[in-house]
């Protein structure tokens, strides 16, 4: 059962460096990684 949450894991971790790579272009670099860290809590 382990692996089912590692993968999990892994694939929202993807998920939020390819969605903050694509929506976040034109925004300050302090405020996208703050917008990232609200991702991966509300995903955890």
């Amino acid at each position: 059962m382990w692996w089912v949450w590692a993968l999990l894991s892994a694939v929202f971790a993807a998920l939020t460096s390819v969605l903050s790579k694509m929506g976040l272009n034109g925004i300050n670099s302090t405020l996208a990684t703050a917008i990232r860290t609200c991702v991966v809590l509300a995903m955890s």
